[in-house]
């Protein structure tokens, strides 16, 4: 019977003629969905969990206050990572199938790893809710399903190792596949040379030079199963500094991808949280740098729950066009800079 499921799953994958730049044929809706993609996310967090395991000391562990039980758990991780990654390989067939690659990482310590670690199981997370219900084969969707479940999973405890609380959120939104490439490419340094060459868009970097960082403000917070944090990291209101790069870097694996935009000139922060996608006015201060306020408001109005929470999706956008979770690749077309991934709590 599975091997029947697969069949099924690769007769509806194999239809890969890529029509317009950035967007491969097929697709429900507004997105197309190949998943491709998702095999380079699952690679990525198969390496990035046995590189974390290795480069740092039982002491180091200990320091963090990760024990050998908190270290096992992440080595399971890894393992179902494996699983995880040979399904998609499977649902894609030998002959395109990306293979494991070479990657970089910007950490030097246990918690910035596990920082990192929540950070990216995030946009890989959300990378797939943004594609899933556009999938021409339902079976594969139903496939892709049962493994992400285990990724978010996997983005709770890293919350929970860092000393954060676990889920601040009602609702966890989608990204497109476009914004989930342009976070991931740059910790990709080389691929074997027969790999696919996926065809999604590389937006412009946009760095937010006032972020929180978590592992910083919550070292006296240890890891736990909750922690109710009376400070939050940020609050409504406060002033997040930006800068940006212009487009025409060459990135990813080789530096094989350059950045690019069809947008004008930025105009708006658009704020990715929960259901909602909320604008803030962009105020430039310089050569590609400029400043917006976090925005607040409720889900579903006062006495509700917070809009910006947990960590959120922000960009430069040159317009603010009405989007819903379903038709959010409307919005690449507009995009400045970014996505950048903001530690709201």
């Amino acid at each position: 019977m599975f091997r029947l499921a697969i069949l099924v799953v690769l007769s509806a994958v194999a239809r890969l003629v890529f029509g317009a730049p950035y967007t491969p044929s097929g697709g429900l809706g507004t997105n197309s969905t190949p998943p491709a993609l998702a095999l380079y996310q699952e690679y990525i967090e198969l390496d990035l969990f046995h590189y974390g395991l290795a480069k740092f000391s039982v002491d180091e562990f200990e320091a963090a206050g990760l024990g050998a039980e908190d270290r096992y758990l992440i080595q399971f991780m890894a393992e179902q990572e494996v699983g995880h990654s040979t399904l998609i390989s499977n649902m894609l067939g030998p002959d395109s199938a990306p293979k494991q690659c070479n990657y970089t990482y910007p950490f030097e310590s246990v918690r910035d790893f596990v920082d990192f670690c929540q950070k990216l199981t995030r946009f890989g997370e959300s990378g797939v809710y943004g594609f899933l219900e556009h999938l021409d084969s339902r079976p594969s969707a139903t496939l892709l399903l049962e493994s992400i479940t285990t990724e978010a999973r996997q983005q709770m405890i890293f919350r929970q190792f860092e000393g954060l609380f676990p889920m601040p959120m009602w609702f966890v939104p989608g990204i497109t596949q476009s914004m989930a490439w342009t976070l991931l490419a740059p910790y990709i340094s080389s691929c074997p040379e027969n790999n696919t060459h996926l065809e999604w868009q590389n937006f412009p970097a946009l760095t937010i030079t006032n972020n929180p960082n978590a592992s910083t403000l919550t070292n006296e917070s240890t890891p736990a199963i909750t922690h109710n944090r009376t400070t939050p990291l940020t609050s409504p209101g406060q002033t997040v500094n930006l800068t940006w790069e212009d487009p025409g870097k060459k990135v990813g694996p080789d530096n094989s991808y350059c950045t690019t935009t069809s947008a004008g000139e930025g105009k708006y922060v658009a704020w990715i949280s929960q259901l909602n996608t909320t604008y803030t006015d962009l105020t430039v201060i310089g050569n590609n740098s400029g400043s917006t306020t976090q925005p607040g408001g409720q889900i579903f109005g006062d006495n509700t729950f917070s809009t910006i929470n947990g960590t959120v999706f922000i960009m430069i956008t040159d317009d603010n066009p009405y989007v819903t979770p379903f038709n959010l690749t409307m919005l690449n077309q507009h995009i400045v800079a970014g996505p950048a991934m903001y530690q709201s709590g």
